[in-house]
C-alpha cells in the first residue's frame, strides 16, 4: 500500500488591523483657489479633495457630465474660464486645469 503524503500547511500570515486609512498630508495641506475657481466651490481655503468634492457636487448639480461620453464634462459660463475657455474637456484633464487655478 502506498502511503499518502500530508501537504504542507502555508505558515499564517499576520492580519491587518482594519483601520481607517491615514490621509496623504500633501492632499489634505489647503490650498487656495482664484477668483475663478473661487466662483464655483467658494474663495475659502481648502484641501484639494475637498476642492474635488465641490467640483463634483456643481458638475452633478447642473447636469454638466456629457450623457454619452460619460468622461467629459460640458463646461458652463462659471467652468469655461476654468476650463481655459474649452466647451468639453475630459474628467482626467479637468483635474489638470483646476491645479493652475489654486496657490
Amino acid at each position: 500500500m502506498a502511503a499518502k503524503k500530508k501537504a504542507k500547511k502555508a505558515p499564517a500570515k499576520k492580519a491587518k488591523k482594519a483601520g481607517k486609512r491615514k490621509p496623504n498630508a500633501a492632499f489634505m495641506k489647503p490650498v487656495q483657489p482664484d477668483a475663478v475657481l473661487g466662483a464655483v466651490v467658494g474663495s475659502s481655503p481648502m484641501p484639494r479633495t475637498e476642492l474635488t468634492k465641490k467640483i463634483w457636487a456643481y458638475i452633478k448639480k447642473n447636469g454638466l457630465q456629457d450623457k454619452k461620453v460619460r468622461t467629459n464634462i460640458n463646461a458652463d459660463d462659471k467652468l469655461k474660464p476654468v476650463f481655459g475657455g474649452k466647451k468639453t474637456v475630459s474628467m482626467f484633464e479637468m483635474t489638470k486645469l483646476v491645479s493652475g487655478h489654486v496657490s
